[in-house]
C-alpha cells in the first residue's frame, strides 16, 4: 500500500514553474470567495494581476485550473484515508478506519469550504479525470486491504476479489462522490460504524 505520486491536471508551460503554483493558489482563494461557476479566467487574471493570455500559457482553460485544485483537495482526502488505514494492525480495523476517514474527510470539505465543494461537484458531474483517478486509487487501496484480510484469514476467499471490491466500493460511494454525499448527510454520523460492521459480517470466513 505504498503511496505513489498523483497525476496533475493538464496544463501548459513548465510543470514546475512557480507561476503555475501562484495561479493555482490565487484561483483557490478566489473560488473560495466567489465560487467556481461564477468565476471566469478574466476574473482570475484581474485578481492575480496577470493578463488572461499569460494564464493561458500555463492552463488551457478554467477547467484545467479547477482540475488542479480538485486534484489537490482529493489528494488531501486520500492522504488522510491512507494514514488512517496505516494506523491499524489488522485488516478488519483497517476497513473500519477507511470507512470512517472517508466520511469524515468528505464531510469536512462539504461543511468547511462549500465554494471548493462546488468544484468537486462540477468535477463529479462532468467526470473530470481527477475524480476518476481518485475513486480508482481508493478502490485499489480497498482491494489491498481485502487481499491482506484473505491472507490473514480474517476475510472469506470464495467470492472473487474484484467482485467483493466493487461491491464494497458501491457501499462507500455515497461518501466518495460529492453529488451523492449531499443526499447522504442525514446518515453521516452513524454510517461509518454501521456500514463497516455490515460489510465485515459479510466478509466473515
Amino acid at each position: 500500500m505504498t503511496k505513489t505520486s498523483h497525476p496533475t491536471a493538464a496544463g501548459r508551460g513548465p510543470a514546475d514553474h512557480e507561476v503555475r503554483n501562484q495561479i493555482v493558489t490565487a484561483a483557490t482563494e478566489h473560488f473560495s470567495r466567489y465560487g467556481y461557476e461564477k468565476t471566469t479566467v478574466s476574473d482570475l487574471a484581474k485578481e492575480i494581476g496577470f493578463s488572461k493570455a499569460y494564464i493561458y500559457k500555463f492552463f488551457e482553460s478554467k477547467q484545467a485550473i479547477g482540475e488542479m485544485i480538485c486534484t489537490n483537495c482529493l489528494s488531501d482526502i486520500e492522504s488522510e484515508v491512507r494514514a488512517a488505514v496505516a494506523q491499524a494492525d489488522r485488516p478488519p480495523e483497517k476497513l473500519r478506519r477507511m470507512f470512517k476517514a472517508i466520511v469524515e474527510s468528505s464531510l469536512r470539505l462539504f461543511f468547511q469550504d462549500r465554494k471548493l465543494y462546488e468544484i468537486a461537484t462540477s468535477a463529479a458531474t462532468e467526470r473530470w479525470q481527477s475524480t476518476i483517478v481518485y475513486e480508482e486509487r481508493l478502490q485499489a487501496l480497498l482491494r489491498d486491504v481485502l487481499q491482506e484480510g484473505r491472507q490473514t484469514g480474517d476475510f472469506e476467499r470464495k467470492t472473487p476479489l474484484d467482485e467483493t471490491t466493487a461491491a464494497i466500493h458501491l457501499v462507500m460511494r455515497p461518501y466518495l462522490n460529492p453529488l451523492i454525499l449531499q443526499h447522504s448527510l442525514d446518515y453521516a454520523n452513524e454510517a461509518p460504524a454501521q456500514l463497516s460492521s455490515l460489510v465485515l459480517r459479510s466478509l466473515s470466513p
